[in-house]
């Protein structure tokens, strides 16, 4: 049997003090401007940094060193940050988009490496 219990709630109490807004920066702010490129550097620098395990799949052929679940799951969480930018920036190409989309295909190519070299062999 389920027994309910009700409690009175006071009306007298003075309501929580609101929540103060987060703080804001400058959009010129000079650390939104280091973190955007420091962003866009690092994110396509990743982009060319893919290139090592192709070759070495390609050269080597020893695809099972590398899981193809992982890879895939890196293609579709750079494609989907790429679509989900791209909606919440009015539908706008801007540099993070790009970045994403080429992470995505890069994770791409190495998922289409494995799997030719696991069907091949």
């Amino acid at each position: 049997m389920i027994t309910l219990t009700l409690r009175a709630v006071r009306t007298d109490a003075k309501p929580a003090a609101p929540m103060p807004a987060p703080t804001r920066l400058p959009a010129n702010s000079l650390y939104l401007r280091l973190l955007t490129w420091s962003f866009t550097l690092f994110n396509s620098v990743r982009v060319f940094a893919y290139l090592p395990t192709i070759w070495a799949i390609q050269q080597h052929g020893a695809s099972d060193q590398h899981s193809l679940l992982t890879w895939i799951t890196f293609a579709g969480a750079n494609a989907s940050m790429a679509l989900w930018l791209f909606e919440q920036n009015g539908r706008r190409i801007h540099r993070a988009v790009i970045v994403n989309v080429g992470n995505a295909l890069m994770c791409t190519a190495i998922v289409l490496v494995i799997a030719s070299h696991r069907l091949g062999h």
